[in-house]
């Protein structure tokens, strides 16, 4: 099966497929836990949230948005990475791609890129970057996905990279284990 590209700017782009995601789609569960969007495949999970904003309706920070790439950029040299962009009202940058069924079947763009471009092909009202919804190097060595009706951000990788997000503080990140609620404090699940 040959890949599905699209043109952004002056770039084309591969567009995911669902054997790109079946490993995320396979390894998680409906539920409350951790590892309702990230696979328990990882040495360490943590949820962040921007300190910044204090509810599920304000979008993250620049700042937010800036330590997140930092510390994912740290644990992923030189490789192409995964971006997936909920069909959601958001721009989901490239709204004719074939999308890729997640979690509760919900739809996804899943675009082949980098770092550059998930800070810069999205952002919120005011123009600070946007992430993307879901993110990860093609070695697999993390996975971030914030899920739609969630207020917080679920990370999976190594210890290393787990710890460097607790210690930042320019993110509210917290340890998580797979079978604990992934709920930060002051937010709700729904």
């Amino acid at each position: 099966m040959s890949c599905v590209r699209m043109t952004r700017g002056r770039a084309s782009w591969e567009i995911g497929t669902p054997a790109d995601v079946s490993w995320i789609k396979d390894g998680t569960a409906t539920g409350m836990t951790i590892t309702s969007a990230i696979p328990p495949v990882f040495a360490a999970y943590a949820t962040a949230t921007d300190p910044e904003t204090h509810d599920s309706n304000n979008a993250p920070t620049a700042r937010y948005t800036e330590a997140v790439l930092q510390h994912l950029k740290a644990k992923a040299l030189d490789q192409p990475w995964w971006l997936g962009y909920l069909d959601k009202p958001a721009d989901v940058v490239f709204s004719e791609a074939p999308r890729v069924d997640l979690y509760a079947t919900w739809k996804y763009v899943l675009v082949k890129a980098g770092p550059d471009q998930a800070a810069a092909w999205r952002s919120t009202y005011w123009g600070d970057p946007l992430l993307p919804d879901l993110m990860f190097p093609h070695d697999r060595s993390w996975l971030l996905s914030t899920l739609w009706d969630d207020s917080w951000t679920c990370v999976g990788g190594s210890a290393r990279l787990v710890q460097a997000l607790l210690d930042d503080s320019r993110l509210d990140a917290r340890r998580v284990r797979p079978g604990e609620d992934a709920t930060p404090p002051g937010h709700t699940a729904y």
